[in-house]
């Protein structure tokens, strides 16, 4: 039902399934579910944690008075949270469905979706990398075609980039397949 990765000395990423989880916790609310299993797997990661989640005017969330930084995403039946002690970062989760191809236009530019090649696994990795990079960035004003980059899609490095209002900044990123989801998380600024 819950598994943590540890990634390196200070980034981990907890994952639970919702559907198992909603289950134990014998709630078909979907909002419910969600929010009690972001407070369970903050209990699991974080030993100390105090129920210190809040979400910035942006709706980023942080953990009031403590140095973690975390994001959060949720997809269908999975849920995912990645704390690092160091820096900022961004995770997200997708089922892999091939409704992606019908959208691809709308979040990738015309070198990404020939990277792409139609091909459904690559386009949620892809949609996943451009929602890690937007979460990073933590501000609503951001166009994914004109603002997110990947500027390098190969096993088993992934450089992202955000270029906004003058500033650019690249992360290193990774994904991990997880049954029928793919999941792709920061690993670090370059």
């Amino acid at each position: 039902m819950f598994n943590i990765h540890h990634i390196s000395p200070f980034i981990s990423i907890g994952v639970l399934d919702l559907k198992a989880y909603a289950i134990e916790l014998k709630s078909e609310m979907k909002r419910e579910i969600e929010k009690k299993g972001t407070v369970y797997i903050l209990n699991k990661m974080l030993k100390d944690y105090q129920n210190e989640l809040d979400y910035s005017p942006s709706n980023k969330p942080y953990l009031k008075g403590r140095e973690e930084h975390i994001s959060i995403s949720h997809s269908h039946d999975k849920l995912a949270i990645i704390v690092n002690t160091q820096e900022n970062t961004g995770i997200d989760i997708e089922l892999i469905r091939d409704k992606v191809q019908k959208i691809q236009h709308k979040f990738l530019n015309e070198q990404e979706l020939k990277m792409a090649n139609n091909n459904s696994e690559t386009l949620i990795s892809f949609w996943a990398i451009k929602e890690t990079l937007y979460k990073l960035h933590g501000l609503k004003e951001v166009d994914f075609i004109k603002h997110l980059y990947i500027e390098s899609y190969s096993e088993p490095e992934i450089i992202g980039r955000i270029a906004i209002t003058g500033s650019v900044k690249k992360y290193r990123l990774a994904k991990k397949k997880i049954e029928d989801y793919m999941m792709v998380y920061a690993v670090n600024e370059i």
